[in-house]
Parts: C-alpha cells; structure tokens; sequence
C-alpha cells in the first residue's frame, strides 16, 4: 500500500458520510474483532481507535479518520484477504497506523482501558 491509497482511504467524509460509517463499525466491529483477535497483534489499538471514534468529546476530523480506518478493518474485501493469517492484516496494520499518527492527541488513556477490558471479556467468552 502506497502513501496515496491511505490517503484516500482515511479522508474524514462529511457528516452523513461519518453517521453511514458509524452505524456500520458499530454494527460490525466487534464481530470482525472475536473472529480475528488471536491473530491480529494490533487488536488493542483497534480497540481504542473504536472507542476514542465513539467517544463523543473526540473531534469530528479525528472521529471522521478513525470510521475510516476501523471501516476498512470490517471490510468483507480487502488488498490482502485477512484469511491469510497474520499477513493479510498488514493493509489493516497500515491503515490503522496511519490513521493513529494522524490522531495521536485525542486518543486518550481511558479509550486503551476501556479497550483492555473488552479484549478481556471477549477472550473469557
């Protein structure tokens, strides 16, 4: 994945286009997560970039870049298909990496203990 392709993949989208990704990532992230997350080793970080998108106090450019890089994570179809092990969410670990350093000062600690505490109960389930 080239520069350009993140780029384009992370653009924040207007407000309605913000409210489609939201209703999509709430409705498909966490399902995505438990079948992936033994072998993602970037779970925790998703998991805080989907609370620090849902945490109303985290500004609307910010919120609009996470939605886009959580959206690609849930995809059905990717650049690499996540079937292939580890591998095939290195497209997932450059999108998402990206989109952090692009957020870096609003994803607060309390977004990464909130997320430590869902990955705890889904690995219990």
């Amino acid at each position: 994945m080239d520069d350009i392709k993140i780029g384009e993949i992370l653009l924040p989208g207007d407000p309605d286009t913000q409210e489609k990704r939201e209703k999509e990532v709430r409705s498909k992230f966490w399902p995505k997560m438990r079948r992936a997350m033994k072998r993602v080793p970037f779970a925790r970080d998703a998991a805080a970039a989907y609370y620090c998108a849902m945490d109303p106090t985290t500004p609307m450019r910010a919120k609009g870049i996470l939605l886009a890089a959580l959206g690609y994570f849930i995809m059905p179809i990717d650049v690499i298909p996540d079937m292939f092990a580890v591998i095939g969410f290195t497209d997932d670990i450059a999108v998402l990496t990206a989109a952090l350093a692009m957020i870096r000062a609003n994803i607060k600690m309390e977004h990464y203990d909130a997320a430590d505490a869902m990955l705890e109960r889904q690995e219990a389930e």
